[in-house]
């Protein structure tokens, strides 16, 4: 959790973050909107394993800024925008991995809304604008990158396709992507896999229902582990070389999060379940149902200012959180 608050007393004032830091200084100074918004994830994540309301609480400011930082970077025909520049400039390119990691982070905030008891209607008609991009304009993302794995199975893992176009997504690019009994390349013309990739792909399957072909896919890479047990981040075939050789967290910890999906280890292993999601209410109305599977809750927070930050005359924000009556 220390990482968490680290990144609230590093967010800039407009609610993004750089790219990346390096002993706590700014080395690549991007303005990634999948990456500022996904700390949503991050304290929903945090939320269902510790029902610490307190915790929301004192992220609810940053988690706010953050996922306005990406709606404001939203165009009209629903993509989000991938980057500011160093400079400024905003680059006007759509990724479709990171338009879905942005649909994600929309879920988790306005879950986090109704657990605090508030509002957040811009989000709401966001998170719509971009689902319905994802799902009947692919002209709208950079193409280029449909060689990455990612772009198959993120659609399917946030929850923007559900049912049988997430189905039909599935079975369309299975071949390109996946080498039976190995795991799921990360680029469709490189003979590498990666425990990462792989991971995530179970983790979809098992958001769409299908844990029996989930716990297949993730049985291939269970057991490519280093001496010390930390999975290593690829390897080559058919030569089966381990490449690289670095140990990444972030690869270990999507490996234990597609294997807690299966099995169940945390409260939070219903993470990406499209049918709790669906449950919520979320998926067709942008609104959070109380008795959605511990998504909603009742409890607004304490005082409206914590909800709807004013303007300069005493006006609420455009856009902004209103608390809802008690």
């Amino acid at each position: 959790m220390h990482r968490v608050l680290w990144m609230a007393g590093q967010q800039r004032e407009d609610g993004s973050w750089y790219a990346s830091y390096m002993n706590g200084v700014p080395e690549d100074k991007t303005l990634d909107t999948n990456m500022s918004s996904y700390i949503a994830v991050g304290v929903w994540h945090h939320f269902l394993i510790t029902k610490d309301r307190s915790f929301l609480e004192s992220m609810w400011k940053t988690v706010s800024a953050a996922l306005d930082f990406a709606v404001n970077l939203q165009a009209p025909s629903g993509e989000i925008f991938w980057a500011v520049s160093p400079m400024g400039k905003i680059d006007r390119m759509a990724l479709l991995t990171g338009s879905s990691s942005v649909y994600m982070a929309l879920k988790c905030g306005l879950a986090i809304a109704e657990r605090l008891g508030c509002e957040r209607p811009d989000w709401a008609e966001a998170m719509k604008k971009l689902r319905r991009a994802i799902r009947t304009k692919p002209h709208l993302f950079n193409m280029a990158k449909s060689r990455y794995s990612m772009d198959w199975f993120y659609p399917m893992l946030s929850g923007a396709l559900t049912g049988q176009e997430a189905q039909d997504r599935l079975d369309r690019y299975w071949k390109k992507f996946v080498v039976k009994g190995l795991g799921v390349r990360c680029v469709s013309d490189h003979p590498w896999i990666t425990m990462a990739e792989t991971s995530e792909l179970s983790l979809a399957l098992t958001a769409m229902g299908n844990r029996e072909l989930a716990e297949i896919v993730f049985g291939w890479i269970r057991d490519r582990t280093f001496e010390d047990g930390s999975y290593w981040c690829g390897f080559t075939f058919p030569d089966m070389v381990i490449w690289p050789e670095d140990k990444l967290t972030w690869t270990n910890a999507v490996v234990l999060m597609a294997a807690d999906a299966l099995y169940h280890m945390t409260p939070a292993s219903r993470l990406f379940s499209h049918q709790v999601w669906n449950g919520s209410g979320l998926s067709s109305s942008a609104g959070i149902s109380r008795d959605a599977g511990g998504i909603g809750s009742p409890g607004p927070l304490e005082g409206e200012q914590e909800c709807l930050p004013l303007g300069p005359e005493g006006t609420s924000s455009p856009g902004r959180v209103h608390a809802r009556s008690k």
